[in-house]
């Protein structure tokens, strides 16, 4: 996933026509309307414009099976907890926050004795009005990743975590922090349906600092393993006699990078999650600071591309199947954010391949489409980019967001996923776009 910060600068799927297509289902607590194939949106804790009023009133939430909340952190020793320190936790913005009758989800204000605020709060609402609509929390993201592996290590962590992350999170026991009254056992049961794990990356290649081990990509498998068995466990403890109980999604983010990948044991993992959300996207980027510009998320490789690498979206879903993926478990990823170079020449095709004299600030899909200049999109590729003469941002457009949606349909995967619902115009005219190209025409 993108930085927290470049969050600040600057997951709605859809899907394959399954054979049994993974939509909401009385089991799962859904009884709206059915939509084909998963519809993942990550809603950021953080950003100015994450709201779930938001989201309502754009038009994404009837469109979307699935709101991701990113991030919940991992501590030093292998927990899930709530914390308002800087940089470790936002318990304010989580269940804290007062939201008035204008920015509330129902039009309700929150009540000065309210156990749950927040975030947390205006999601549960969300999903009375969306039936369909299922929520669940992200751990760790590439600033919350540093413990991952001492969490994964032994038997005995994955046992601690995975239950203090059940307990936090799906029974609600959030705490009552100093100086403030939210929280108490169970206030915020009932928000999230299940967990996603946000681990970059296991066996290294994260931010700087990771706790990294050899052996973290069997540990991956055996966590995985961990939060499958406590979550059925737990979904079966509510359940009538006879019932199998309540299914809670378990997912996680993985890298397009062959490298990374090829540390994850594939064919043991989907027998665990429900899905993967495949992050292809930020395939170049402002780290490359001199260029060339490039795609970020192109959905197919360009012979023409000066990497020889040719990364493209298409050859992480081939390589993930190759590796025992069932294509069903794959959700394709899709930025909702550019990225950017300064002092690019024109060369023959608006900038494309280019020298660059320095990379520009991320800009979200709206602030992108915002932007003066000449818009290009190269269909044989998926791709599309913004020109003004001199500066060059590689994103999605709505036209490149269908495409992609088709892809999916086409290939018969799991779905779509977006980072982050946030960048979407207030009309929610990119999830419009994918939903577009998930219907038959």
């Amino acid at each position: 996933m993108p930085t927290r910060a470049s969050a600040l600068l600057a997951a709605a799927t859809v899907a394959a026509l399954l054979a049994a297509p993974a939509t909401a289902n009385a089991a799962d607590g859904g009884h709206g309307p059915k939509l084909k194939g998963q519809r993942v949106g990550y809603f950021t804790q953080w950003g100015a414009d994450s709201s779930a009023k938001r989201v309502q009133d754009s038009g994404q939430a009837g469109k979307l099976t699935v709101v991701n909340y990113a991030f919940g952190n991992v501590s030093a020793d292998g927990t899930c907890f709530e914390t308002n320190d800087a940089g470790q936790g936002d318990a304010r913005n989580d269940y804290q926050r007062a939201f008035s009758a204008a920015d509330s989800v129902d039009g309700v204000a929150d009540a000065p004795g309210q156990k749950l605020k927040g975030h947390f709060n205006q999601l549960r609402k969300l999903k009375a009005k969306n039936p369909q609509l299922r929520t669940v929390i992200s751990l760790g993201g590439w600033s919350w990743s540093k413990y991952f592996s001492d969490a994964a290590a032994t038997d005995a962590a994955r046992k601690k975590f995975v239950s203090s992350c059940i307990d936090l999170y799906l029974k609600g026991d959030v705490p009552v922090l100093p100086g403030a009254p939210e929280g108490g056992a169970g206030a915020a049961a009932g928000v999230f349906d299940g967990i996603d794990i946000d681990w970059e990356y296991p066996g290294g290649g994260g931010d700087a600092g990771n706790v990294v081990r050899p052996e973290d990509g069997r540990n991956f498998t055996l966590l995985m393993q961990e939060f499958r068995r406590q979550l059925d466990d737990f979904g079966k403890k509510g359940g009538k006699k006879g019932d199998k109980g309540r299914h809670y999604l378990l997912t996680a983010a993985v890298a397009a990078n062959e490298t990374v990948a090829d540390r994850l044991e594939l064919p043991e993992l989907s027998e665990s999650v429900d899905w993967l959300n495949l992050m292809t996207y930020d395939l170049h980027g402002p780290w490359e600071g001199k260029g060339p510009a490039n795609h970020q998320a192109n959905l197919y490789s360009d012979p023409a591309d000066p990497d020889a690498r040719r990364r493209s979206a298409d050859t992480a879903v081939d390589h993930y199947q190759e590796r025992g993926l069932p294509a069903e478990q794959i959700v394709l990823g899709a930025p909702l954010y550019g990225h950017g170079w300064t002092g690019v020449a024109p060369g023959k095709r608006g900038g494309l391949y280019q020298s660059a004299t320095a990379a520009a600030p991320d800009l979200s899909y709206r602030e992108v489409n915002a932007l003066p200049g000449k818009v290009y999109v190269d269909r044989d590729h998926g791709a599309s980019w913004k020109y003004d003469g001199t500066t060059f941002y590689s994103y999605d457009t709505a036209e490149v967001l269908t495409q992609k949606a088709r892809y999916v349909r086409w290939n018969d995967l799991g779905g779509v996923m977006v980072w982050s619902l946030d960048g979407d115009d207030a009309q929610g005219s990119a999830i419009a776009a994918l939903d577009r190209g998930l219907r038959r025409d």
